[in-house]
């Protein structure tokens, strides 16, 4: 169990038993090759841009991403590793079924979020770079605000809410992470991102990576998301360890009748030879030097969670995962539960619309919006 649960820390989970193995034969029918060419942030977003913040005699600048020009704000945080474009599905459903306005920020050393100091991710400085973004964004008089948060997303977003940095906090949700099952994962979170590729020899080849490891299960949202995740080397690297790393890291599979019959090691040969030519893509976040704030983001989270006095809903991708105080608060009805099965940790990009359908059905119970005409 600890294996399937100890990227609950950060941003993607393993496949569980019966889900997308590396090197599954995962495919859309005979003769079909799926596409993993990127797909464009105008594809689901209206407006992306940097948002100048004063921060320590200093400016940063945040990435945002928004949607809609009526109804209350859904402010969109990611999880480690990720960026604002891990919402973008989530946000063109969102915004077909309810009256809201969406905006997804690259959280500080993020996406292309530029701060000054990007060595501080603790959940103090994260949280007040949230209540920051909002008064820049919205000024003294902020429209209702309900902040969505996914995995370390969701911590912040429970820290942002409890420190009272959005004022005009409408309510507060929390999208597959729990206190109890993230710092029983933090032993072995290195080992994980010790087993990722280090490298990618192109966009493509890194959500090619991301499907076929069960890391994102929806190839739509892979397509958009991981160029988020990645950016390119600053140097061409042609050393052949670098070369080994791709080979190791990336899954290589037949496809039957496509390539005239021509072997695996055939291929890898030749995308070795092609890797010399080329610049490589690499991951923007080192994930591994973050490790002194991972128990500030999780510990107390439960009752911090709790303590907030907006209305509260909790998607998760497990039953299981539901520690003490989480069992008990929801037995006390304290919050709103919802389990979404045949799902990996990445709940909003894998299943977008049951996600949206879940937020949707909570916002309106609690008369924050309405379903738009014809919906539902």
């Amino acid at each position: 169990m600890e294996k399937q649960l100890h990227l609950n820390l950060l941003a993607s989970r393993p496949p569980m038993a019966g889900g997308l193995q590396s090197g599954s034969k995962m495919r859309m029918g005979p003769g079909r090759k799926r596409d993993f060419t990127p797909l464009p942030w105008s594809q689901y977003f209206e407006i992306m841009e940097d948002l100048e913040v004063e921060n320590d005699n200093s400016k940063d600048t945040f990435r945002i991403y928004s949607s809609g020009s009526q109804g209350p704000v859904l402010l969109l945080l990611h999880g480690g590793g990720h960026s604002a474009l891990s919402w973008a599905v989530f946000t063109s459903v969102i915004c077909s079924r309810i009256n809201c306005r969406v905006v997804a920020m690259d959280l500080r050393a993020h996406g292309d979020t530029k701060v000054k100091n990007s060595e501080d991710l603790s959940a103090e400085t994260m949280a007040k770079d949230v209540g920051k973004v909002v008064e820049a964004l919205y000024g003294e008089n902020p429209p209702p605000v309900m902040i969505i948060g996914h995995s370390m997303g969701g911590a912040i977003a429970v820290h942002t809410a409890a420190a009272n940095y959005v004022p005009s906090l409408l309510g507060l949700c929390v999208i597959d992470v729990v206190e109890g099952t993230a710092m029983d994962a933090l032993n072995s979170m290195q080992n994980f991102l010790r087993s990722r590729p280090k490298t990618f020899k192109s966009v493509e080849n890194a959500i090619e990576w991301s499907v076929k490891s069960g890391q994102i299960r929806n190839i739509e949202s892979a397509r958009v998301s991981m160029v988020g995740q990645i950016k390119e080397c600053e140097e061409p690297l042609s050393s052949p360890g670098v070369s080994k790393s791709i080979t190791e890291g990336i899954i290589e599979e037949e496809e039957e009748d496509e390539d005239g019959g021509e072997s695996n090691h055939k291929r890898k040969k030749e995308d070795d030879h092609e890797v010399k030519k080329e610049n490589l893509y690499t991951w923007r976040v080192e994930l591994s030097k973050t490790e002194k704030y991972w128990e500030g983001w999780f510990r107390g989270l439960s009752s911090l969670f709790l303590s907030c006095s907006v209305p509260k809903l909790l998607l998760l991708a497990g039953v299981d995962r539901l520690d003490k105080d989480l069992t008990i608060g929801q037995m006390q009805g304290k919050f709103q539960m919802q389990v979404l099965p045949q799902c990996g940790h990445a709940v909003h990009e894998d299943a977008p619309e049951k996600v949206a359908d879940a937020l949707a059905t909570f916002m309106v119970r609690h008369r924050f919006t309405e379903f738009k005409e014809g919906f539902p």
